[in-house]
């Protein structure tokens, strides 16, 4: 399980593209030369940014133009509603930030969608 670091490519479970995950240096803890993220990393449009187009009935943009669509699907751009912490699939792996993201750690959107790891942005070189 890999740790994660500045530049991980995320993707939301409604969202059509997707994103990379932005690590501030507040204490810069590297690997690879890259700021480690730690749970605590998941404030939207910071962190997280837009996965493009958003396609769940349960965003109200997303209803709104469905119905005004005559209940064609309408997706709307998505704009990332995360107001938790990363859940931790290893809490025990902790830098001097905190809790560091795991390749396998998600995150809700408040309108259902569910956001993971794609890539941890760090590759092991043979």
């Amino acid at each position: 399980m890999p740790v994660v670091v500045n530049g991980a490519i995320c993707q939301c479970s409604f969202g059509m593209t997707p994103c990379p995950l932005v690590v501030l240096p507040k204490i810069p803890v590297l690997i690879c030369g890259m700021p480690v993220a730690t749970i605590m990393d998941f404030v939207p449009m910071l962190n997280i940014a837009s996965f493009g187009m958003c396609s769940t009935l349960s965003n109200p943009t997303v209803a709104a133009a469905t119905a005004a669509a005559l209940g064609v699907l309408t997706p709307m751009p998505c704009v990332p509603a995360v107001a938790a912490p990363w859940i931790s699939s290893n809490p025990n792996m902790i830098s001097t930030v905190g809790p560091c993201l795991r390749d396998t750690d998600t995150c809700m959107c408040m309108w259902g969608g569910r956001i993971g790891i794609v890539s941890p942005g760090q590759f092991v070189v043979l």
